[in-house]
C-alpha cells in the first residue's frame, strides 16, 4: 500500500480552499439556526438574519459568534 495515494484528491475538487457544497446543505447560523449563504470571494459564510459573517479558514468554516464579522447594515448584499 502507498501512503501518498491514502487520500488522494478527487479531479474536479478544488485546488483553493473553499466550502465542501455538502457541507453548505447541512451548516446552519449557530445564533438563529438558519441557512447561510456562501460568499466565496470573501471566503465567509453569511448569516443574513443575524447579521453576521462566519470565516472559512483553510477551507474549515468557524461557526464560533465570537470570531463572526458584524455585518454593515448600511450596506446592502451582493
Amino acid at each position: 500500500m502507498n501512503d501518498d495515494n491514502e487520500h488522494p484528491r478527487a479531479p474536479d475538487a478544488p485546488a483553493a480552499p473553499g466550502i465542501d457544497p455538502r457541507l453548505l446543505e447541512v451548516l446552519v447560523c449557530p445564533v438563529t439556526k438558519t441557512p447561510l449563504a456562501y460568499d466565496a470571494e470573501a471566503q465567509e459564510l453569511i448569516s443574513e438574519q443575524a447579521g453576521l459573517a462566519y470565516p472559512i479558514r483553510d477551507g474549515i468554516p468557524i461557526m464560533l459568534v465570537d470570531e463572526a464579522r458584524r455585518l454593515d447594515p448600511d450596506t446592502e448584499s451582493v
